[in-house]
């Protein structure tokens, strides 16, 4: 699903309740931050997955993913890593159990994908959640 069509899309953001940004900057003015307070805004749960154990938009941080307390269930992983960090952030993804993988735009990674598609889960890169979301909502 590296270039899923509009309709794969509109399946997947109806499918996914609770998004986990890798990534997610506290600071207002960082693209992260802009997308995940849409999302949440949208009705999405996030969790923010960044190393200090803060509090951004009201929900508890974790260090990783694999850190993330088992009952909360995550439906997506949302990226914003360099490309390069994306293969280890795939398999932590299929190894948690989550149902896809979106590589933010200018993100992309062919190994990524691939990880994250022979793990079951849905992938997409290269494209920003928000826009997408506000394109097809």
């Amino acid at each position: 699903m590296s270039q899923p069509t509009d309709q794969e899309l509109v399946t997947l953001l109806k499918e996914t309740r609770t998004i986990a940004v890798v990534g997610l900057s506290p600071k207002t003015d960082r693209a992260s931050f802009r997308v995940a307070a849409y999302m949440q805004e949208a009705g999405y749960r996030i969790i923010p997955v960044r190393p200090g154990g803060m509090t951004i938009l009201g929900e508890q941080s974790y260090p990783s993913l694999a850190e993330i307390p088992k009952e909360i269930a995550i439906d997506m992983v949302d990226v914003f890593r360099r490309a390069e960090e994306t293969p280890a952030i795939a398999a932590s993804a299929v190894a948690i159990g989550a149902k896809s993988l979106w590589l933010q735009l200018g993100i992309a990674n062919q190994s990524a994908m691939e990880t994250a598609q022979k793990g079951g889960l849905k992938a997409v890169q290269d494209l920003c959640l928000m826009v997408e979301h506000r394109r097809l909502a």
